[in-house]
Formats: C-alpha cells, sequence, structure tokens
C-alpha cells in the first residue's frame, strides 16, 4: 500500500508515539540533515549536506539579490512582485533551516522522551489513540508535501510557458534570452534549487505541528487517567497513591518534551511570523492587480503555502492551552473528597503545577496562538489598502 503510514495501523503491529515523525524525518534524511552514524558514506552523505546548504540556504537568497543588482529594469511589476514575495520568505527560510538544523538534536531528544510517555499506554483504547494521531501526523506532512511540491511545480511550469524563468535568479552563465533551449536550462536549474528550498522550508514548518499533534494526545490521556484515580473498588489506598505519582510523572515528562521543543519553535515561528504579513501583502497586491491565468494559480497556491506555515500550528497551540484547563478541571473533579491526606497533599501539589498551561513563546516576546496569527495576517490587508489609497498598482502599470 502506498503511503500506508497515513491509515491507523491495527492493533497487532507495535506503534510508537514516535513513528508519527517517519515522514518527517525521511525528508531530513532525503536533505542532508540526518547523516549516517559511522563509515565511508557518512562522508559522502556530508558532501550532500554541503550541497543542499550551498545551493537551496545560500545562493538562493543571494541570487535573488544579484538578480536585481543586475536585471531590475528588466522586470515587470508581476514579475517584480512574483520575485520580491518568494524572495524575503528565501531569506526567512534560510534562517528558519538553520535554527532547526542546529536545534535538530532537540527533536531526536524529544522522540525519546515520547518513548517513555508510550511506557504507560497499556489499554487497548490508549493504543489506538497512538495508532490515530501516527497517521494523522503522516498525513499532516503529506497534505504539506502536496500544497509546497503543487506551489514550486506550477510556478516553473506557468513561468516558462510564459517565456521566462519562474524566479529569474542570478545566473552569469546561462542566459535565459538566448534560445528556448537555454529558457528551459535556466529554469530547470532554478526549479532544482528551489525545490531543495522549499523541502527545508517544509521540515522547519511541519515539525512544530507535527510534535504538538502527538502532545495533544498524550494530553488526552493524562485527563482520562486522572479521571480514572480512586474510580476502582478493588484497588487499595497505596495503589490509588501510586496511580496518582504516576500521573504526576507523566505530566513532568510531558513538561521535559515541551521545554526541548520549545527554544526550536520559538525561533522558526517567529521568523515566519516576521515574515508572514508582508510576504501575504505582497502575494495578494500581485494577484489582485498584476496576475494572469497562470501566475494567479501560482500566486494563489503561494498563498496557501503561507498561511500553513502558522494557521494549522497557531490553531493547536490554542487547542493545547485548553487541554491544559481540562486537566485542571479533571484533577479538581476526582474522587479525592474521602482520600487520606497524603493522597490529598500530593493532589493539591499536582494541581498547582498544572495550573501553569503550556504556552509556546515567539522569540521570547509574545505568545504563539490563533490572535497572534490573525494580527499578522491583518497587516497583509493594511499593505493592500495602502496600495490601492496611494494608486501604487496603477502607477507601476504606467510606468
Amino acid at each position: 500500500m502506498v503511503f500506508k503510514l497515513i491509515r491507523p495501523a491495527p492493533l497487532t503491529e507495535k506503534v510508537g508515539s514516535r513513528d508519527g515523525c517517519i515522514y518527517l524525518f525521511r525528508a531530513m534524511k532525503f536533505i542532508g540533515w540526518v547523516p549516517p552514524k559511522a563509515g565511508v558514506l557518512r562522508y559522502v552523505y556530508l558532501f550532500w549536506t554541503l550541497m543542499t546548504f550551498v545551493w537551496s540556504t545560500t545562493y538562493l537568497p543571494l541570487g535573488f539579490l544579484g538578480s536585481y543588482m543586475t536585471q531590475i529594469k528588466s522586470f515587470s511589476p508581476g514579475e517584480f512582485l512574483t520575485s520580491l514575495q518568494v524572495c524575503f520568505n528565501a531569506y526567512g527560510s534560510s534562517v528558519k533551516t538553520a535554527i532547526t538544523y542546529s536545534q535538530l538534536w532537540r527533536l531526536i531528544k524529544a522522540k525519546d522522551l515520547l518513548d517513555k510517555l508510550d511506557l504507560r499506554c497499556t489499554s487497548v483504547e490508549e493504543r489506538e489513540k497512538i495508532h490515530r494521531v501516527v497517521a494523522l501526523s503522516n498525513h499532516a506532512f503529506l497534505i504539506f508535501t502536496f500544497v509546497y511540491c503543487t506551489y514550486a511545480g506550477s510556478t516553473y511550469l506557468s513561468s516558462v510557458l510564459s517565456g521566462r524563468p519562474p524566479w529569474q535568479l542570478y545566473n552569469p552563465y546561462i542566459d535565459w534570452r538566448d534560445g528556448r533551449g537555454n529558457l528551459w536550462l535556466a529554469s530547470t536549474l532554478e526549479y532544482v534549487v528551489m525545490s531543495g528550498a522549499v523541502l527545508q522550508d517544509q521540515l522547519s514548518d511541519t515539525y512544530p505541528l507535527v510534535y504538538t499533534l502527538i502532545l495533544r494526545v498524550h494530553l488526552d490521556m493524562l485527563r482520562e487517567r486522572i479521571q480514572r484515580l480512586r474510580t476502582d473498588e478493588a484497588m487499595s489506598e497505596a495503589e490509588n497513591y501510586e496511580e496518582l505519582v504516576n500521573c504526576i510523572l507523566d505530566h513532568k515528562i510531558i513538561i521535559m518534551f515541551c521545554e526541548t521543543i520549545k527554544p526550536v519553535i520559538s525561533g522558526t515561528i517567529f521568523t515566519q511570523f516576521l515574515l508572514c504579513g508582508i510576504v501575504l501583502g505582497l502575494t495578494l497586491i500581485n494577484v489582485f492587480f498584476f496576475s494572469d491565468l497562470w501566475t494567479g494559480i501560482a500566486s494563489f497556491m503561494f498563498v496557501i503555502t503561507i498561511l500553513l506555515q502558522t494557521f494549522p500550528f497557531c490553531y493547536t497551540c490554542n487547542l493545547i492551552m485548553e487541554d491544559c484547563d481540562a486537566l485542571t478541571h479533571a484533577i479538581f473533579q476526582s474522587k479525592w473528597v474521602d482520600a487520606s491526606r497524603r493522597y490529598k497533599m500530593t493532589l493539591l501539589y499536582f494541581l498547582q503545577n498544572v495550573q501553569r498551561p503550556i504556552v509556546f513563546i515567539a522569540g521570547g516576546i509574545f505568545q504563539i496562538s490563533m490572535s497572534s496569527n490573525i494580527s499578522v495576517a491583518k497587516f497583509a490587508f493594511s499593505v493592500i489598502t495602502i496600495t490601492k489609497q496611494m494608486n501604487i498598482a496603477d502607477k507601476f502599470k504606467d510606468e
């Protein structure tokens, strides 16, 4: 079966939470982020890693700058906006790639913490939830892959069929104006470089969603364990107390998991928030005022990729805060009234810790949530409003 991981595996198969990251880490291995531990192949692989960083992380943003310095007069307004919107995103993508790659050890360590949480998932219901979230996480990664690849492919084909390179990167060796063959050659080279950057950008955008989807399932299972505390009359008070301690330990591992991935998420999402408004604004201006049918389709796909970079994760962050509130309510509403003093004191300690919600902060400045995402997106419409009021689009067309 093709892409079998997007469907929940049968309970007869052993599936862990870390399996939700399989497609994510396969893509990381393909782009050169996860080298073999030893052997000759490690050095060959590191050369591939170097090449992807040289071309897709370094050359791409510099290629836009070189193009503006040498060919700015040959750009039409639509071509310039198409290039500029991707240029801003390329610089942001390089920063996000550097942050994610340098902090990749945190994502690997977080998978080990997921293994510890899985040890408590022994019931059939909990195993079913693990199987479902593994399929959901891998499915989400494939959806991102489809959207990102569709953007790169549609831009490539629409531009070449219109008689120009898709992004017009600086290329001193091949003049795309010198015949149809050179146009296809230069465009294909741009597409290869951009495809590497698109995959790197996708990895930086999808890992927060994948990890937080898995996090939510473990929060939900912890809530259910809390609700079951002291409901089994066959268990002694000592056994009930042990179950409470195990729930506290589960929560502690969850907090460790969050603290491990927070520094990576903070840097990448902060970078994306800085660029989201202006990139989205430039793209919408291009769509509304300068695009034809083919470039409009490509720009529309780019808008979807920009929205995917922040919206799903911000929405998940809101749900995580609600899950933390649900944990607090579950603890308070559990059967503790007739429990021993030791049980009550431990429960009170647990309640105090759970009341601090799990919150992700972008750049150590502002909270990652839907309200933050909407505020950033509003800036795009402010850019469009300014453009219309000042007739900037008409002035570009006249010139």
